[in-house]
């Protein structure tokens, strides 16, 4: 965050899918969490998959929390885990 700037997060949103769309693994990562706050799991656990599919990390660790709390069944799980 910059020091007297407001943050327009309609523009950051903007952006990490600009980035997404060019395959930018942190930036799908960044999406599914932006997603997850506002509540939109099912789509936040998609940004998830697909990051995990490019070899990111945190994605899988989300991906397992997802599977632990039901909302990504085991079949989505395992296809990340043999994708990663």
């Amino acid at each position: 965050e910059g020091l007297g700037v407001e943050k327009d997060e309609k523009k950051e949103v903007h952006h990490l899918e600009e980035a997404a769309i060019a395959g930018n693994p942190d930036a799908t990562y960044n999406l599914g969490c932006v997603e997850g706050k506002s509540g939109r799991y099912e789509r936040a656990m998609k940004h998830f998959i697909v990051s995990a599919n490019m070899g990111h990390n945190k994605s899988l660790d989300s991906l397992k929390n997802g599977f632990m709390a039901g909302v990504v069944s085991k079949d989505e799980f395992a296809a990340a885990l043999r994708g990663h």
